[in-house]
């Protein structure tokens, strides 16, 4: 239960409706107990009046007392109506407190744990699987909503009416009480041993259904991979033994309560035994009436439900405190990457480093190494290195989605770590060089990072990015849905859309990490005539573009090279090719290629 203790300040938020609730409910026990002293008096009416009948038999008033029965009956049975409707209503505002409470609380947790997640650094999505989160994110906080919603009210409703009925049997025979009850000591102990081992069943299943979520998410994701190399069989195997394992799991859950009802039934009934036999023996004695037993026979029958309801609950609570449990750990984990309350903007891309170290957390990988440049306003910087020697990492650095280890970084002269979130990145055009397209239009592609763009703003980007004339040829033109991650585009044509998104912001500072890979010669000349004109147009902006081809970055004021997370050479494009170096084995080779194309 401690792990629920973190709900405490969601369910306070919605104490009206704690408290209203709770009332209601009591105020339906209440009510769900009077048809039983109802039911009592009427038998023991019934059974006075045959006596008396006996002894007038043949009588003139033998009618009259036939004529009052039936009204006296009527009133009875009109008594445990009205008590059971009065019961409903009070049943309906339960619900529509503590149910709406529970509700209420998920959209709060929902919106809670997204925001949470959305401030969390890059390191947090690299050490946590997305099916993981989208279990948590679902699958965990129904289950703790359904503790939240029916756990709580069923609670209430097991506490409050196991009271109003005991109490009630007390008053009317404390003895009969006591020896009806015995069976629930033995009740609660099965229950206290069988707890722990739903809690511990409880965690295994949710573990496995993330594991679950994981696989089918990364299956449906790499599907055209899946398909391409024939592996459609070889994946539903083991999707297969993936759900074997979580049917095995939650059949034993299953297994274990199962044990709950067969053993609540057994009590009820043996609860009943002794009512009917000890109560009988006191009706025969004189010390009760035939229906005081049926009263207690009702009483039982009405604590039936509390005592099968706590087996219930207490699943409902195990399964909520698991899944709670897996929510925490989400929720405690802290983002590395910290932003001051600063709304300062930035007013231009003079951009610096100084002796930049920075090491993945997760995996202790030293990805940039004393890395030291300056870009100023109106440059161009290039980046040319080989595969994983850090170049998109540097590009990462500069909207701060790693902290770095060492070093400074700079931009308009001011600390990178002095800007707010929002002054920062809103200064950023990123254009990764994992391209991600939303599941969404080509327009709304476009205009993610500002909403408010117009129909112009969106075709003077795109056709910046040289994707206009692709985009015009489709049949639905801005209005073509790209399908999941832009399945329906091929990579030339996601990598532009994603150079569009970034140029619309008109940043200060505009990094395009390698997008131009799958575009061809020409469509590369018209994107990087673009971008020279770009540089004229916004004297306070600057350009950083990570390339493998020499012919994306030979314009660049300024161009780094990096190998093993190091620089190891900087300058101009006519210095670099001067010098012996990567940039110049690079330039001789891709030369060639060219000359024998």
């Amino acid at each position: 239960m401690k792990a629920l203790f973190a709900l405490n300040p969601y369910i306070w938020r919605y104490k009206k409706h704690l408290i209203f609730g709770t009332l209601f409910v009591i105020a339906s026990n209440i009510f769900g107990v009077y048809p039983a002293q109802i039911v009592r008096m009427a038998i023991d009416m019934v059974g006075e009046l045959l006596k008396v009948f006996r002894l007038i038999n043949g009588f003139e008033v033998e009618g009259a007392l036939k004529t009052m029965l039936v009204p006296s009956l009527l009133l009875f049975g009109g008594l445990v109506i009205l008590a059971a409707l009065t019961r409903g209503i009070f049943l309906f505002f339960t619900r529509q407190t503590l149910i709406v409470m529970s509700r209420n609380v998920e959209y709060d947790l929902h919106r809670d744990l997204y925001d949470h997640m959305q401030n969390m650094s890059l390191s947090f999505y690299r050490r946590n699987r997305t099916g993981d989160l989208m279990a948590r994110m679902t699958e965990d906080v129904s289950r703790v909503r359904s503790y939240l919603g029916p756990g709580i009210m069923y609670t209430i409703n097991t506490v409050s009416l196991t009271v109003i009925v005991v109490v009630t049997m007390l008053a009317v025979n404390p003895q009969l009480t006591l020896i009806v009850l015995i069976p629930l000591p033995i009740l609660s102990f099965i229950i206290y041993y069988v707890e722990s081992i739903i809690q511990r069943k409880s965690d295994k299943i949710q573990k496995q259904l993330s594991k679950l979520t994981t696989f089918t998410q990364e299956i449906f994701s790499g599907i055209r991979v899946i398909k391409a190399y024939v592996k459609e069989t070889a994946s539903g195997d083991k999707f297969a033994d993936e759900c074997e394992t979580f049917k095995v799991k939650s059949m034993d859950l299953a297994k274990v309560e199962s044990f709950f009802f067969p053993a609540i039934t057994f009590l009820i009934g043996m609860s009943t035994l002794l009512a009917v036999w000890i109560g009988g023996e006191k009706v025969i004695a004189g010390g009760l009436t035939v229906g005081n037993i049926a009263e207690f026979i009702i009483y039982i029958n009405l604590l039936a439900w509390p005592i099968i309801a706590l087996g219930w609950v207490t699943t409902l609570i195990q399964r909520a405190a698991a899944s709670q449990v897996r929510l925490n750990e989400l929720l405690q984990q802290r983002s590395e990457v910290k932003f001051p309350n600063d709304n300062t903007p930035v007013e231009k891309a003079n951009m610096k480093f100084e002796d930049v170290n920075f090491t993945y957390p997760d995996t202790g990988i030293h990805a940039v190494k004393n890395a030291s440049f300056e870009l100023k306003p109106g440059q161009k910087l290039g980046i040319l290195g080989p595969t994983g020697s850090g170049k998109s990492t540097l590009c990462a650095l500069m909207p701060r989605l790693f902290n770095i280890s060492g070093g400074e970084i700079y931009l308009s002269d001011k600390a990178l770590a002095t800007y707010g979130k929002h002054p920062l990145r809103n200064a950023i055009g990123y254009a990764p060089q994992d391209v991600f397209l939303f599941s969404d239009t080509i327009r709304n592609n476009i205009a993610f990072g500002v909403p408010e763009a117009t129909q112009e703003d969106v075709e003077a980007a795109a056709k910046a990015a040289s994707i206009y004339e692709n985009i015009m040829d489709f049949p639905e033109k801005f209005d073509t849905m790209v399908g999941e991650r832009g399945v329906t585009l091929s990579g030339g044509q996601k990598q532009r859309i994603s150079v569009a998104r970034a140029w619309i912001r008109q940043p200060k500072l505009l990094i395009l990490d390698d997008v131009l890979s799958a575009v061809d010669t020409r469509t590369e000349e018209h994107v990087l005539r673009n971008l020279r004109a770009y540089r004229q147009t916004h004297p306070d902006s600057a350009i950083v573009m990570v390339a493998h081809r020499i012919s994306c970055i030979q314009d660049a004021d300024l161009i780094i090279v990096i190998e093993d997370g190091q620089i190891t050479q900087q300058g101009t494009h006519e210095a670099l090719i001067q010098s012996e170096g990567y940039y110049q084995r690079i330039y001789q080779k891709q030369l060639l290629e060219e000359e024998k194309a």
